[in-house]
């Protein structure tokens, strides 16, 4: 018996078609995906702005900490930043003036002239003489300063002063955490708002130097104040407030910077763009901190009093000592315009376009001159053509790599990897063009694209 339903037969394992949308509700539906995948794109702007502007704040603190860490931690670093000081003129004349007030200032003159006149009336000189006597104790105390320091001076301009200073700093360096942290003495001391230097094995050598010279007592001075100040902060136990945190978070910073960037140029639907940005807003951020170093410069020589330190040496020492500072700032600045400039040479402007075009016809035309003289790359340069994506990345991929296990990169050193990134691109070019002609067992498809490569 048959049955009149128009459905399939029930058993039979075959789904029940779909009736067909109307009109209306295709335009609902495409409308419905639409909006969806405008709120979808919406959120990941969101995202990535916010990852970007973490990235923006975070990234001269990142600079900051990872020069306190450097600081801090390496030894050969810390030397290598105060050594200048040592041949700088106007530290090595503070170092002396005030050694040499501190030498004159441990004789007393006074008893000496006193004594000088008893010992007048004992062997029954003039009273004329006898009377002028203690008239001489300013030519004797200027004799003397002029003499301890011709001493001091050559003692502070030799070669050992400056060698001592390497010593002493190197030895003096794990006080640097100390001071950092406000714990303990040591050699690198906070005494107030004053950060200072104890140099006590240069004023010893200073006093042996003046026993050599003839002046014996000299080696009865007592131990006197052997500091020299270095840095005067207002507010010093903020600052070590602040330089304990950013030792502790100076390791890690850089690398949350960097993975908070890879995360919003992922994020974002325009990835080079987002890139772009990204190294356009750290670059921002870079001249912003070099503007803010130079601002703080100004204000701690205008607190510098000129009875505590003259205007030069005080400059001298503020630029020795952030010195490696703007550089790292620098280094980073000059990364950021490379990245930002290759993000826009891989877009689609016309600007990049005629960029890219002219490299490739440059290094197109030396490679199909050099096949026609005979030196050609055959399957590996053909290979390097199809494959030009990969080769490209693998070598920018091989510069970055470079840069972060380079010690300390300098903006001279990322000029000469990325030199070397753009020869070895060039010569990729050279080679993919010098491919030529396949050889017979190769004729076929690959003839016409080679042929029309070589055109």
């Amino acid at each position: 018996m048959a049955s009149s339903s128009p459905s399939a037969p029930q058993g039979s394992g075959r789904p029940e078609e779909e009736p067909a949308l109307s009109a209306a509700e295709r335009a609902e539906y495409d409308r419905l995906r639409k909006a969806a995948a405008v709120r979808h794109r919406c959120w990941r702007y969101t995202a990535g702005s916010v990852l970007l502007v973490l990235v923006f704040l975070l990234a001269p603190l990142a600079v900051v900490a990872t020069w306190v860490d450097r600081e801090v931690v390496d030894t050969d670093r810390y030397v290598q930043t105060v050594a200048p000081l040592a041949s700088e003129p106007a530290v090595q004349s503070v170092v002396t003036d005030r050694l040499t007030n501190r030498v004159v200032g441990t004789v007393d003159v006074k008893a000496i002239t006193e004594s000088l006149t008893k010992a007048l009336q004992k062997a029954g000189a003039p009273p004329v003489v006898v009377k002028h006597t203690p008239a001489l104790a300013g030519p004797l105390k200027s004799a003397l300063t002029d003499t301890v320091h011709g001493v001091v001076s050559k003692v502070v301009t030799s070669h050992q002063f400056a060698q001592v200073w390497d010593e002493a700093n190197r030895l003096a360096h794990a006080a640097v955490v100390k001071v950092l942290t406000g714990e303990g003495n040591s050699a690198v001391q906070a005494r107030g708002d004053t950060i200072v230097l104890d140099i006590g094995t240069i004023v010893d050598k200073v006093k042996q130097r003046l026993v050599d010279a003839g002046f014996e007592k000299a080696a009865d001075i007592p131990k006197i104040d052997r500091t020299v100040p270095l840095l005067q902060v207002d507010k010093l136990q903020q600052a070590q407030g602040a330089m304990r945190l950013l030792d502790v978070v100076g390791s890690w910073l850089p690398v949350v910077g960097l993975a908070l960037a890879a995360l919003a140029v992922w994020v974002m639907p325009a990835h080079r763009v987002a890139l772009m940005s990204a190294a356009i807003g750290i670059g921002v951020m870079m001249i912003m901190l070099l503007i803010g170093l130079a601002v703080m410069r100004g204000v701690y020589l205008d607190s510098v009093r000129p009875a505590t330190m003259p205007r030069d040496a005080a400059a001298t020492i503020i630029d020795t000592l952030v010195r490696f500072l703007r550089q790292s700032t620098r280094t980073v600045l000059v990364i950021a315009v490379i990245t930002a400039l290759a993000a826009y040479l891989y877009g689609p402007g016309r600007g990049a376009r005629a960029v890219r075009s002219g490299a490739a016809r440059s290094t197109g035309a030396v490679g199909r001159a050099l096949a026609r003289s005979g030196l050609r790359t055959g399957s590996a340069g053909r290979w390097l053509d199809t494959h030009r994506g990969w080769t490209t990345g693998i070598v920018i991929a091989a510069g970055v790599l470079a840069l972060v296990l380079w010690n300390y990169p300098t903006p001279a050193s990322v000029a000469l990897v990325l030199g070397i990134v753009v020869l070895v691109l060039v010569l990729l070019g050279i080679l993919a063009g010098a491919a030529g002609r396949p050889g017979p067992a190769s004729k076929g498809a690959g003839t016409g694209a080679t042929r029309a490569h070589d055109r």
